[in-house]
């Protein structure tokens, strides 16, 4: 999950706070950012699904996309030429899970799209952010001026008590649902709102002036409801969520079918849909549409307790040479007591139910394939 190198670590507005309030600093895409703080990965994973948690993903890219010619579907039209979504159909209001695909079908990053109106906002992984702007002034700078909001920070409060907690400084956000979004005053500061999340809790990202989020975020903080969150547990819910981790579970080198993403594909993209192709690797992606691919993204469910970590091999039975597929993801899941994993099969093995064998320390373990999420979401619709 971390990523380290010798380049000088970034910092966001948050991590005067982190330090002072006892988060343990590690690298992560390029910024030195809280992996946990003193409660620890378990009671923090907990707290989220049991109140409220406060993320620092501040290190992610906030980017807007603003049509020349005044009006969003021109600037959701030029963003189809990217990623094989629907982007003219989100509403303005509305956000939309996205991705990048190359050539090949592959992904190079995934993203939010949401409509504000007059422009799209476009929030992209850390890691990504700089190709990811680069990639969109390649192809769309002659439709649209593409702003990187490098002064806003970006804060996410999750779990069941979210809303109760957020409502105390944004009187309106009870009003939101699932994938709703847009600008709204939160202790009277002007930030953008969305009620979405990464950790299959209900709950919401906030956007905020680089400037005011220590101050808010030291408010919300005041609640006893919400606990500053780090990577570990960020991690661990997003696992348990059945989420990808860009990098790990979908990269340059699979595509959204073989990512388990056709849901985000929507039908006006694909064969005979109203825009079908037009994104790069079109070709490749609407043919695993319409015969399938040869592998595919699964839950795995570890038997017995150990953990089956990210890279671990994967064999169709306990004696097999041939390795069939690997771990992408894996660890101990604290809502279910029990590890999870996530990771690659041949499709013909990618049923819930058919057992598998990692190995692990030079043993094999055995694996079921699971549905996904492992732990049911509770998205408010």
């Amino acid at each position: 999950m971390l990523a380290r190198d010798e380049s000088p670590l970034n910092h966001t507005p948050l991590h005067a706070l982190h330090v002072a309030r006892g988060g343990k600093m590690v690298p992560f895409a390029g910024y030195e950012m809280p992996v946990q703080y003193a409660a620890g990965v378990l009671r923090e994973h907990q707290h989220t699904r049991s109140a409220a948690g406060l993320f620092d993903v501040s290190h992610m890219g906030q980017l807007a996309l603003r049509p020349k010619s005044g009006k969003v579907e021109d600037a959701a039209l030029a963003l189809e030429r990217l990623v094989p979504q629907d982007i003219v159909a989100v509403a303005p209001g509305r956000q939309r899970y996205a991705q990048f695909t190359n050539p090949d079908g592959g992904i190079l990053d995934d993203l939010m799209v949401a409509n504000f109106g007059d422009h799209l906002f476009l929030v992209v992984n850390a890691a990504c952010k700089a190709e990811d702007e680069a990639h969109l002034r390649a192809h769309l700078s002659e439709a649209c001026v593409i702003d990187s909001l490098s002064d806003r920070a970006l804060i996410a409060l999750q779990g069941p008590k979210a809303e109760s907690a957020l409502a105390k400084f944004c009187a309106d956000v009870g009003g939101m649902k699932f994938m709703d979004t847009g600008p709204r005053k939160v202790a009277g500061y002007d930030c953008f709102v969305s009620r979405s999340g990464y950790t299959g809790e209900d709950g919401f990202e906030i956007s905020v002036p680089a400037q005011h989020t220590e101050a808010l975020v030291t408010a919300l903080l005041e609640n006893s409801d919400v606990l500053q969150i780090g990577l570990g547990a960020r991690d661990s819910l997003r696992l348990e969520a059945g989420l990808c981790l860009y990098g790990h579970d979908i990269d340059a080198t699979t595509t959204p079918v073989e990512g388990a993403l056709e849901w985000s594909v929507q039908k006006s993209r694909r064969t005979g849909g109203a825009r079908a192709g037009g994104f790069p690797g079109a070709e490749t992606i609407l043919a695993h549409f319409e015969k399938g691919a040869a592998r595919r993204r699964v839950g795995l469910r570890p038997e017995g307790r150990a953990p089956v970590r990210e890279g671990a091999v994967l064999f169709a039975d306990s004696a097999s040479a041939e390795p069939i597929g690997k771990v992408t993801s894996g660890g101990f899941g604290p809502s279910l007591n029990a590890p999870v994993a996530m990771g690659y099969l041949p499709s013909s093995l990618a049923a819930a139910g058919t057992q598998v064998f990692a190995e692990v320390r030079g043993q094999r373990l055995p694996l079921q394939v699971a549905p996904m999420p492992f732990v049911p979401n509770t998205y408010k619709r």
